[in-house]
């Protein structure tokens, strides 16, 4: 089996020495770097072309909420795992609203980390303990509902529409669709076009399929 490529990004030389040393021990994963800053990650993730990326949120120049959006939007494909010692419900529900797939508190015994990575990687979600504690529940996947007429709005975005063509097409006024636009970012944590259109697109709305938002 090809192993699964890991980049390790974490400003802290001992957190990111240990997890290596621990993840190289395994045969089904591949350390293909380690980085200190957020802008590092950007600037050679896609050179490294690593499966999962385990991303610190607190780091020097780009944080980890705006480097895993940035990451996404360039190379979907890409699992973000967060590994951080905040175990806030607001880091948490925000970090999995910009897009990471898993969240595991820097607390954890690093086997646990191995099986967050195995998890992404394979396309499902991935909480640790610590973490999926402090969700209410109904929260898990750290989006607050887009109501009816939002998720009406976001389909006519995600096609392209400005503001004033979504306006005329749905016979309300141009500020209301902004108010509407403000609020279904927030709710979605995205903060531009292009992440509206990506949501759109693997959440099945561009397709006109049932959609759980």
């Amino acid at each position: 089996m090809t192993p699964i490529r890991v980049l390790i990004a974490d400003d802290h030389p001992m957190v990111v020495d240990g997890i290596r040393a621990v993840l190289e021990t395994f045969d089904d994963i591949q350390v293909v770097g380690a980085l200190s800053s957020g802008q590092e990650v950007i600037d050679r993730f896609e050179t490294l072309a690593p499966d999962v990326i385990l991303l610190d949120l607190n780091m020097p120049n780009v944080g980890g909420l705006s480097a895993t959006e940035i990451i996404l939007e360039r190379r979907p494909e890409t699992r973000v795992l967060i590994l951080s010692m905040h175990d806030s419900p607001e880091y948490i529900s925000t970090a999995l609203r910009h897009g990471a797939r898993g969240y595991v508190l820097k607390d954890v015994p690093t086997e646990e980390i191995r099986t967050a990575i195995l998890t992404v990687h394979g396309g499902a979600q991935y909480l640790c303990t610590g973490a999926e504690s402090r969700l209410t529940p109904g929260t898990a996947d750290g989006r607050e509902p887009l109501t009816s007429r939002e998720q009406t709005i976001l389909l006519e975005l995600a096609q392209g529409k400005s503001n004033k063509a979504v306006a005329l097409a749905l016979e309300i006024s141009v500020r209301t669709v902004e108010t509407h636009r403000k609020n279904i970012k927030r709710k979605l944590g995205i903060s531009s076009t292009a992440g509206l259109t990506r949501y759109a697109l693997e959440h099945g709305v561009l397709q006109g399929t049932s959609v759980d938002l």
